[in-house]
């Protein structure tokens, strides 16, 4: 952040940092930044705690600063894990089966009946002190595991929650963005689905796609509609064994991803969210579906640990998903379709036609045009849009008409690559151990996806020297050895 060009100042924070429940220190620093900057000014938290924090201060400081307005402490709401569960039944929104025990012995038995594994969250991860060697979320594979963490519940100062482990798989981690004014309405949001993640399939998003999707769209626009949500959201999907989309975390602020959801003219939930604290008009998004995000060294190393990057064949998939089940996002022209494919660095592949995986083609049959929220249209000839609905963006709290999907030659993907948390070494660290623990030969082939079995077969093989003056033959070929019909990118032994 402070190589940033974009930054003019930084103030320091609160001395000893951020304590959600004793926000007076933070009062004190951001009175003393704004005394400093001499105007109001826009105010968005970046993280859960200083959400959280931010909340609870806000109210004296409406004369200082633009904060979105968030009652009833709603940012802890949101973030503590059991309230959100409480929420989602509430308002019949899918989220995996919970269970918050009482004890050691239901903690045991709540494991024995979701299924091991099972998933152990702390209810509020704000809380958890730093000594403790503690995590968030923990997959636990046995019963003594679940009653050892359950016995640590006051130590970690808040309850312990099990629930139901969704396996994760190539299209089941989804991501919805949003910037919500008061009330809900939505100035910019978007789904978009995780294509690698570091730690492998259960952190961050090292690649993602911006990809319209109906059912996970209704979600966030409902939960924040039925919050009153104002502010900046991050909502996080997995999709089980039925294809449905369950909620599994609540963000209340700007994702690190979030630059995946910019629109053709560069409008992203950050400067909507700007524009409408400061009363200036958000304009209509145009564009944006079929962006792809990369951070670039987190990338490289799921690639190398995980999975292989995203191919061509999987982008002509998320192409066809997107124009026939693109809902309120689709939009027109270059920005409604993924056209290149990312890889480390940003660069591109070109797009080779492919099959559509089965749950994608099935959903692109069953969804037909969508109008904003997952609304069907009625039965009968779709109403004639003008100029302006074809080139509407995603979720602008509008309501045109069904909108096509523009022909895959017109469509493009842009890379938007970035480069998370540079004073991390361990990334780094241990990319540099797989490199060299596979050798740095081996490790460029995977990444570029050329067969090992090829690399050996190419090699020139010397004719046999001729007696009595013979001129030699042509040399002798060897048959290389028969390559598989879709070259591996990760080659092991």
């Amino acid at each position: 952040m402070g190589r940033s060009r974009y930054l003019r100042a930084t103030h320091p924070g609160p001395d000893g940092g951020l304590d959600p429940e004793a926000p007076e220190a933070l009062l004190e620093c951001l009175t003393a930044v704004s005394e400093r900057i001499g105007r109001p000014a826009v105010l968005i938290a970046m993280d859960d705690l200083s959400a959280i924090a931010v909340s609870r201060v806000a109210p004296m400081l409406t004369d200082r600063f633009r904060i979105p307005h968030q009652p009833d402490n709603l940012p802890a709401r949101v973030a503590d894990k059991a309230e959100l569960s409480r929420l989602c039944a509430r308002w019949d929104v899918p989220h995996p089966e919970t269970v918050i025990p009482a004890s050691g012995a239901e903690a045991a038995e709540a494991a024995w009946r979701l299924g091991l594994p099972v998933v152990a969250k702390w209810s509020r991860p704000w809380l958890l002190p730093a000594a403790a060697g503690l995590r968030s979320t923990t997959l636990v594979h046995g019963v003594a595991e679940v009653r050892r963490l359950y016995e640590r519940s006051a130590e970690a100062g808040s309850r312990l929650l099990l629930q139901r482990f969704l396996p994760a798989g190539p299209d089941t981690d989804w991501f919805f963005h949003g910037a919500f004014a008061r009330g809900g309405r939505p100035l910019l949001a978007g789904s978009g689905r995780k294509e690698l993640s570091w730690p492998v399939r259960t952190g961050l998003t090292a690649v993602g796609r911006w990809l319209p999707d109906p059912a996970v769209e209704e979600s966030g626009l409902r939960l924040a509609e039925r919050l009153g949500y104002q502010g900046i959201l991050d909502l996080d999907f997995r999709c089980d064994e039925r294809g449905t989309f369950r909620l599994v975390d609540f963000n209340p602020r700007p994702g690190a991803q979030f630059r995946l959801f910019t629109d053709d003219r560069g409008l992203d939930v950050v400067q909507a969210m700007y524009l409408d604290l400061t009363g200036q008009r958000v304009p209509e998004p145009v564009g944006g579906p079929g962006r792809v995000f990369v951070a670039e060294n987190y990338a490289l190393l799921a690639a190398v640990r995980g999975r292989r990057l995203p191919t061509a064949t999987a982008a002509r998939s998320a192409d066809t998903a997107a124009g026939a089940a693109a809902g309120p996002a689709a939009g027109s022209g270059a920005g409604s379709g993924a056209g290149r494919d990312a890889v480390p660095g940003g660069a591109g592949a070109a797009r080779v036609p492919g099959p559509v995986p089965p749950r994608e083609e099935r959903r692109a049959a069953e969804a037909g045009p969508v109008l904003p929220a997952g609304r069907r249209p009625e039965p009968g000839p779709p109403p004639a849009a003008g100029p302006a609905d074809g080139a509407r963006g995603p979720l602008a709290g509008r309501r045109p008409g069904p909108v096509r999907a523009a022909p895959p030659q017109e469509r493009r993907g842009r890379v938007e690559a970035a480069w998370f948390a540079p004073d991390d070494l361990g990334p780094f660290l241990a990319m540099l151990g797989a490199f060299l623990g596979r050798g740095l030969g081996k490790g460029a082939r995977a990444l570029r996806g050329v067969p090992e079995q090829g690399r050996r077969g190419a090699r020139a093989v010397r004719a046999p020297r001729q007696r009595g003056g013979e001129r030699p033959g042509p040399p002798a070929r060897r048959t290389p050895p028969e390559a598989p019909a879709e070259p591996d990118e990760l080659v092991t032994r």
